[in-house]
């Protein structure tokens, strides 16, 4: 049997992303799972921070995808935007996932409120027009942003902090019982702020990865 194969997309040009991202999926490498695969779309911006940046990518992501629908059985699109992500199903033969998406949906099996660690305050506004479009405005907590933008999350300290202070801003003032991480750039902290705040912390880009390998073990 040939083995299956996941390909997760990392939609902006930064490999530090790519591979703070691979680290990530590390755990979900799994003996007899598919293989999973991260890649990084060299024609996207260096970081994808507003809605002219995600217009950008949507034609090279999907002609990406379109190139390794032989080789790959689902795709993970690796941005909080979900950038292109109808236009890529409709596209692609192989199913499709969108890290926010699929991290909202995971969060409502963790919690009752889930709240969201946006990068920049203009990514709050894109986020919350897309929990609408989902109905699932009566589970969000809040979006709170730590002000930082992508390029800036590796500063491991600095990030940490405001990822904390943030955190616990959801979970304390605004009764978020799950945290999900509004960045494939957060992925990193993940760990480490569960145990700082004491509830569930979602990387959405593990979510995706999750119920991509489900559907691609049981197709």
């Amino acid at each position: 049997m040939t083995k299956k194969r996941i390909l997760v997309i990392n939609p902006n040009s930064t490999q530090a992303v790519t591979d703070g991202i691979d680290e990530a999926l590390e755990p979900l490498r799994l003996a007899g799972g598919p293989a999973i695969d991260c890649t990084t779309l060299a024609a996207g911006p260096p970081a994808i921070e507003t809605d002219i940046h995600i217009e950008q990518v949507v034609a090279p992501l999907c002609r990406l995808i379109e190139s390794e629908q032989a080789e790959a059985d689902a795709f993970v699109i690796a941005c909080y935007s979900d950038p292109g992500l109808g236009v890529a199903r409709a596209r692609s033969t192989r199913p499709v996932f969108g890290m926010a998406e699929s991290g909202m949906l995971l969060a409502l099996t963790r919690g009752r409120r889930f709240g969201v660690i946006s990068i920049l305050t203009a990514a709050v506004e894109r986020h919350l027009r897309y929990v609408v479009e989902l109905g699932l405005e009566k589970r969000l907590a809040a979006d709170l942003p730590v002000g930082l933008g992508v390029l800036e999350l590796a500063d491991e300290k600095r990030v940490f902090t405001r990822l904390e202070e943030v955190g616990t801003r959801l979970r304390d003032e605004h009764a978020a019982d799950v945290v999900l991480l509004g960045c494939a750039g957060m992925a990193r902290y993940r760990e480490r702020l569960e145990r700082a705040l004491e509830v569930p912390v979602i990387d959405p880009t593990q979510a995706a990865v999750i119920v991509a390998t489900g559907t691609v073990q049981l197709a």
